[in-house]
């Protein structure tokens, strides 16, 4: 998982959250192509209340010496995270959410890899469980997350089955200041049941980012010459 959607309308905003979160998501600008080390919508708890902040896509703990890391953060196993000397620490003490209307996923099976995008069936918000981390050797801090990732299958095939842990609406507040779950139980959770379909490789751009990525599209359309090759699209999806 390299990109995913935050273009949340007001309607999609489940009731079980406050009117605050509602509007802090909704009011924000729809982005169509979020990629990493950019800033997202985020969940987390502030003052024992629920609060959408914006962070950075890629974890940066708060002991690097740099606002950065030499490897990918956007990312953790949800069985290897909590006992990682990267993930741990937020894993027991900074968990958050991501809201998203989906994400999109290469399908590597055949000849040229195809993009996709994944949503739930219903057309329902997602909320994906993350950790996230403050990094403070510098001003101003910097305030950083990854997305836990798990075997999925409800993922449709031929996709791989691996992406985010969903969580319901009426877990979040839970998830974001309960103790520390175990994390063979959280994987239990129940996932909503997704679809996916291809779109056009000008994901791969970080410069395009607006509705026309969410437009299905043939696979085997030709690639259009003056496309930017991003570099994750070198690297495996989770």
């Amino acid at each position: 998982m390299r990109r995913f959607v935050q273009a949340i309308a007001p309607d999609a905003v489940p009731a079980a959250l406050s009117v605050d979160i509602a509007s802090g998501l909704s009011d924000a600008p729809p982005r169509y192509n979020i990629a990493s080390n950019g800033d997202a919508l985020v969940l987390v708890m502030h003052d024992d209340e629920m609060a959408v902040d914006t962070l950075r896509w890629g974890l940066v703990p708060r002991w690097s010496k740099m606002p950065e890391t030499p490897y990918s953060t956007i990312t953790a196993r949800l069985n290897r995270a909590p006992k990682s000397r990267i993930f741990a620490r937020p894993w027991a003490f900074r968990r958050c959410v991501i809201p998203m209307n989906g994400y999109y996923k290469w399908d590597r099976s055949g000849a040229r890899p195809v993009p996709h995008f994944i949503q739930s069936r219903t057309g329902e918000l997602l909320f994906a469980a993350g950790v996230w981390d403050l990094w403070e050797r510098e001003l101003p801090p910097l305030a950083s997350f990854a997305l836990l990732t798990m075997a999925n299958a409800a993922i449709p095939a031929p996709l791989s089955p691996d992406g985010p842990l969903f969580l319901p609406a009426k877990a979040l507040r839970t998830w974001l200041s309960g103790p520390a779950p175990d994390p063979a139980r959280i994987a239990g959770t129940p996932q909503p049941a997704l679809e996916a379909y291809p779109v056009s490789r000008r994901i791969r751009s970080r410069d395009v980012d607006d509705y026309t990525l969410l437009e299905p599209a043939m696979p085997e359309a030709p690639e259009d010459a003056d496309e930017t090759r991003d570099p994750d699209d070198d690297i495996d999806d989770d």
